[in-house]
């Protein structure tokens, strides 16, 4: 077990580079299966939900083999099909693309319930509606916590319109998954626009998928009858920079956050200029620090374009940051249950209100260290800001979740001045070396 000590209160400035894109990793490292072919994907953040993945593969006897520190080539030619170890699927919830990919190349796919963050109800009833609507029949095994999906006799999914009833990143990926290789053209409607949808399809068509309208309302997959290898490098992580952007702001610093496509993180440079932080943008980077007064704002989270949920605690610890009693108001508007961080951050000062999905921001001017842990992969990070703009030390536990999603956080904060530290708990913890 590990834990993060931070002594907060210094200023950051420097620059750090961002890795590449968590939510595309998994679902492209997934859908390498039905290449089954030798894939090169480039790019890879170093995170435990990426080595998860890598793991379950290699569990179901694909080639799996690091030519780079962040890029990887996998070979799924002799892939076993419901092969995937529970225990390993149970870790991330993205090892549900294990569904839309099985299906999708061997006409039936066997896996475990998906794990991950528990944000409330997330229910994968619309993953099972789109693979129905292409002629499979899905069940599910409550007593082995077990989904079996299978294609109609012959063994090829059939192409047909799939409306999703909400917006849903998940469904709208792994449909396009089970689709690829079905017969026929396949349209899904009411499809989500996230840009790591966006990714997984130009991953899938360089393998020869026929794949147009991703990042709109329609996606439209017209079905081959066998995909190829290709070398991909995957997106940059917007997450990981609109946490370094507040970050910046939040210590009241300057930082450049390099690697990154600008316009996947509009929404989060709109509301941040909002607050009178000053964000310049650069062709592949933003530069961002105060301006001379902080101003209160108002947000809710939305699909893309929108605010992203996952940034829904960063940003409030930066609401908390405002001078006392300006008030600001957070609305969450995907996972109902995103404000369990709130009793971490009331230990540090906060003072916050939550009714529902809705929080009730007033500004204390300056948080204090305490010990917190992290209850969620983006709710632990919010305890590393807030713990690196407070007074004194803070000590976080759990850090496992962050784990999940930031490649190499400590040493990138180091780098631009941050008193920061991973430890190993124990009766009288044990530094670890730098």
């Amino acid at each position: 077990m590990e834990r993060i000590i931070i002594t907060g209160g210094k200023p950051l400035y420097g620059e750090i580079s961002v890795s590449g894109f968590k939510n595309a990793a998994a679902p492209i490292i997934f859908a390498t299966i039905l290449a089954q072919d030798k894939c090169v994907i480039e790019n890879l953040p170093d995170i435990s939900d990426v080595r998860v993945a890598l793991d379950i593969l290699t569990a179901m006897g694909a080639y799996v083999k690091y030519t780079g520190d962040t890029t990887v080539e996998i070979d799924t030619t002799n892939i076993n099909p419901g092969g995937a170890p529970v225990e390993l699927v149970r870790k991330m919830r993205a090892s549900y693309y294990l569904l839309g990919a099985e299906l999708g190349r061997f006409g039936k796919a066997t896996v475990g319930t998906p794990g991950g963050c528990d944000l409330g109800e997330r229910p994968i009833d619309q993953h099972i509606k789109g693979f129905e609507a292409l002629g499979a029949t899905v069940e599910v095994d409550e007593s082995t916590n077990t989904i079996v999906a299978t294609a109609p006799e012959g063994g090829r999914l059939i192409g047909d319109s799939v409306y999703l009833d909400v917006v849903t990143v998940g469904a709208t990926i792994n449909i396009m998954l089970a689709a690829v290789l079905a017969e026929g053209t396949t349209v899904i409607e009411n499809a989500a626009h996230e840009p790591h949808i966006v990714d997984t399809a130009n991953f899938l068509n360089s393998c020869g998928a026929e794949i147009s309208g991703a990042g709109t309302d329609s996606i439209r997959i017209r079905g081959v009858k066998r995909l190829h290898g290709t070398t991909y490098a995957i997106i940059p992580d917007m997450i990981e920079a609109g946490t370094y952007m507040i970050l910046a702001a939040a210590t009241n610093g300057k930082l450049k956050i390099s690697n990154l496509i600008p316009k996947h993180v509009e929404s989060i440079t709109a509301k941040l200029e909002e607050m009178g932080i000053i964000v310049e943008e650069g062709d592949e980077s933003v530069t961002v620090y105060r301006g001379e007064k902080l101003n209160k704002v108002n947000i809710k989270t939305l699909p893309y374009p929108g605010f992203p949920t996952d940034m829904n605690p960063q940003i409030c610890v930066m609401m908390c940051l405002l001078d006392n009693h300006t008030k600001c108001t957070l609305t969450e508007g995907v996972w109902e249950n995103r404000f369990r961080y709130v009793e971490e951050l009331k230990r540090m000062g906060a003072c916050i209100t939550v009714n529902g999905r809705r929080a009730e921001v007033e500004g204390v001017g300056r948080l204090h260290g305490a010990k917190v842990r992290a209850v969620d992969l983006r709710a632990g990070v919010a305890m590393v800001i807030a713990g690196l703009a407070a007074s004194g030390q803070t000590e976080i536990d759990e850090i496992f979740h962050i784990q999940r999603g930031y490649d190499n956080i400590v040493e990138k904060l180091k780098s631009v001045g941050a008193d920061i530290d991973l430890v190993t708990i124990s009766d009288s913890y044990t530094k670890i070396s730098d």
